[in-house]
């Protein structure tokens, strides 16, 4: 018997649990900016503490873009260069 993959496909279901564990943090800050972020929050279809993980997330999102340089320095170290190169030298094409 010969079976349409596509048709197959289809009909299969993924049923999996994702579990995130969370940890509460407590921060302090104005009343008045608390106010504020969370209308900016709502008005984005969201709760204020979505919009503050997605902050985190960005913001320490940075601190791997340092790790991944320091990577690459390590993987190039065998890498020497014949500089220090003028401003000339640099610069031409």
């Amino acid at each position: 018997m010969d079976f349409d993959t596509e048709a197959v496909a289809c009909g299969v279901h993924d049923n999996r649990v994702h579990y995130y564990s969370m940890k509460n943090v407590t921060l302090s800050a104005d009343e008045s900016l608390i106010e504020q972020a969370r209308l900016v929050a709502r008005s984005q279809h969201k709760t204020l503490n979505a919009a503050f993980r997605e902050w985190l997330e960005q913001y320490a999102a940075q601190a791997g873009g340092g790790a991944a340089v320091d990577a690459l320095m390590r993987r190039l170290k065998h890498v020497r260069s014949s500089g220090p190169y003028t401003r000339d030298e640099m610069n031409e094409r």
